[in-house]
């Protein structure tokens, strides 16, 4: 039986590319976008490469676009296998700096709308059909910001960016994967979080070392591991990170 997937933000960046790795497995892949114009312009051009994916309309911010696209994916097939929370938003301005004594709380509360509880309230509602699979996989794509550790390390490069809102909702977004892992161990579901690293899209800026192709990557590996695989880890390119 063909293996359904579902990616948030899959109309472009890492979201795209981790759409067309997923088709390319020979999976049913839903392009999850809040744009309809952009979500669609993504299918016409998957599809063009003889790819099986299908636009659905997806604002995670928007509780009737989720009561939405659970009743069509549970009405259509009836299951989900593979849940790619990959929809976010960078809204501090910039990198560089802390900015921790002067973000605005709409940044902070808009910035936690997609990136956390969008993202919450999204995986909440799909969780009955994702334990319908056989091997269901949730892989909430994170970023290295979100990590405590690198944070304190004085020595990582990462010590001199501390972009507040962006960074805490990643840090919650690992949280929730650590103990949504724990509620789900007794299942057949496993719940990681992915970095795909500074990649080339409209967060991570052109100065980036790796392309949206590359970033997509570790998210793709966690969305086909097999029984053996992990849950409950945040990693990149297969190497473990720090919380």
């Amino acid at each position: 039986m063909t293996k359904i997937a579902l990616v948030t933000g899959g109309n472009k960046g890492i979201g795209f590319e981790t759409v067309r790795q997923l088709a390319e497995q020979n999976i049913k892949v839903l392009i999850g976008a809040r744009n309809e114009q952009e979500g669609k312009n993504a299918e016409e051009i998957l599809r063009g490469e003889s790819l099986d994916v299908a636009f659905i309309k997806l604002d995670i911010r928007d509780s009737q676009d989720i009561e939405n696209a659970k009743a069509y994916i549970e009405s259509e097939y009836g299951k989900l296998d593979i849940l790619i929370n990959n929809a976010a938003v960078f809204l501090d301005g910039e990198w560089f700096g802390n900015n921790v004594e002067s973000v605005p709380m709409k940044t902070l509360r808009d910035t936690f709308d997609i990136n956390y509880f969008g993202t919450v309230e999204l995986t909440q509602a799909l969780l009955p059909l994702i334990k319908k699979s056989d091997a269901g996989r949730i892989v909430n794509i994170s970023s290295l910001s979100g990590s405590f550790g690198a944070h304190l390390d004085e020595t990582h490069w990462l010590y001199q960016l501390k972009p507040y809102a962006y960074s805490a909702s990643k840090t919650a977004l690992n949280q929730f994967t650590v103990f949504l892992a724990n509620a789900l161990k007794e299942t057949n579901v496993k719940v990681n979080a992915a970095s795909p690293g500074w990649v080339k899209t409209s967060i991570g800026s052109d100065q980036a070392p790796l392309t949206p192709e590359e970033g997509a990557k570790t998210g793709v590996a966690l969305a086909l591991i097999d029984q053996n695989g992990p849950t409950g880890t945040f990693s990149q390119a297969g190497e473990s990170l720090p919380w």
